[in-house]
């Protein structure tokens, strides 16, 4: 990794990796053409970096290592050898409650079995965490609850149980439930999937003012370069060799760096966000010249 890079804005650092060491186990019954047990490589190895603090983007293609990177620094996965630190805790050996005060995760597809009401559950969310239902609004008189409700478009379904959203209706909840709870750090792995443009546009907007009027932060990986570059603070771009570079998105989301990151020419990452990796793959090789013979 390219530590220098990580840490040349000389940020306040928010997470500290030392010397970290991380491999998934071996998946029963993925062998090769010989028989044997496939061996995973390390994800990261000999890994120390210090990240700052903020609304900070991760970026990069799939498998770059983004989620994992993020579910190390919040304490969902431990480390084979060295140590994590968030906002100077090790987190290595903390119970449950300790690491959701310290750190919320929310992913994409999370699923849920509960039939309580969203209304419901966005009350207990609120008055059982960190902010144990105190917290104002950060545009208004009102409560956090009752904004939150209002930016993430959830009115409607207040209602309704968790099971009988549609996609992009939970995701928003997930956004809701998030901030609600009040922990000192957020961890959103492409938190707004099947969201509309125009509320992706609001929540980040609103999750920036979130950050920076309350002294959180928030990690978030997402595909839309766009986003990145209008509301992020600092963005970290994934190299496929595992190396990164940490800076505004002016610094860093350039067409060297980004070409360099998803191996295929700039001009294809300034399109819609809804091409397969396939689809860049063809396309690229026709700018190329080097399509089909």
């Amino acid at each position: 990794m390219d530590t220098e890079k990580i840490t040349e804005n000389d940020t306040e650092n928010f997470v500290e990796f030392d010397d970290v060491t991380f491999t998934y186990p071996p998946v029963e019954g993925d062998v090769d053409e010989n028989g044997k047990q496939i061996e995973p490589k390390p994800v990261f190895e000999h890994f120390s970096a210090a990240l700052p603090k903020g609304l900070v983007s991760f970026v990069g293609q799939n498998g770059c290592g983004k989620s994992t990177l993020m579910l190390l620094a919040s304490g969902r996965l431990n480390p084979d050898s060295g140590s994590v630190s968030l906002l100077g805790k090790k987190l290595y050996g903390m119970d449950d409650e300790e690491k959701n005060l310290l750190a919320s995760v929310i992913y994409q597809n999370m699923e849920f079995e509960t039939e309580e009401k969203v209304g419901d559950l966005l009350k207990q969310v609120f008055q059982n965490g960190k902010l144990k239902g105190k917290a104002k609004a950060l545009r208004s008189d009102s409560d956090l609850l009752e904004e939150a409700v209002e930016i993430f478009e959830l009115k409607e379904s207040l209602e309704k149980s968790l099971t009988h959203l549609s996609k992009g209706e939970i995701q928003r909840v997930l956004l809701a439930f998030s901030i609600l709870y009040g922990s000192d750090s957020i961890f959103m792995d492409e938190p707004m999937f099947a969201m509309e443009d125009r509320q992706k546009e609001a929540s980040l907007e609103y999750l920036r003012e979130f950050v920076h009027k309350t002294g959180k932060t928030i990690y978030i990986a997402m595909h839309e370069l766009d986003l990145s570059k209008k509301y992020a603070d600092q963005v970290i771009l994934f190299y496929p060799n595992r190396d990164m570079s940490l800076g505004t998105p002016e610094e860093v989301l350039t067409d060297e760096d980004l070409e360099k990151a998803y191996e295929i020419p700039a001009a294809l990452l300034k399109k819609k966000e809804d091409m397969t990796r396939k689809q860049l793959q063809e396309e690229a090789k026709l700018l190329s010249g080097n399509y089909g013979s």
